[in-house]
């Protein structure tokens, strides 16, 4: 089960090797690497501060409200979905639009789930973190 905590990586390495390999450089192309690689290094920084609270599936091991989630209460969403959505930019991919609409709209289900097995868990603690953060 383990390997599920990765496979998103490995998908993410694959498809950027494919772009760069395959676009021709321009000034977006160049914005979509840059903003791609950042979302990259927060992503793989939010899993790191997350540790072993990290689960494929919505569950309470801890409150993590330090690093990235002192200010964001989903980064490893967010920053993955800035890195896939730099590398679909630096591809120029417009018939990515739909899944980066349909990421968003599973990103944010998930993180609903995740909130409400939170705040079940935490109860006051989790509500006044939310209200501190975005995402």
């Amino acid at each position: 089960m383990r390997i599920l905590y990765w496979v998103d990586v490995a998908v993410f390495f694959v498809l950027a090797g494919n772009v760069v390999a395959r676009i021709h450089w321009s000034a977006v192309s160049v914005i979509g690497i840059a903003m791609a690689a950042a979302g990259f290094v927060l992503w793989i920084l939010a899993r790191v501060q997350l540790g072993s609270s990290f689960a494929v599936t919505a569950q309470a091991k801890a409150l993590v409200t330090t690093g990235l989630y002192a200010k964001f209460r989903h980064p490893v969403y967010l920053f993955g979905g800035v890195a896939f959505t730099g590398l679909f930019v630096a591809w120029n991919a417009k018939w990515a639009v739909p899944y980066v609409l349909f990421y968003c709209l599973f990103q944010w289900l998930r993180t609903r789930k995740e909130d409400a097995v939170l705040e079940q868990a935490y109860g006051e603690v989790f509500r006044q973190y939310k209200a501190r953060t975005w995402f």
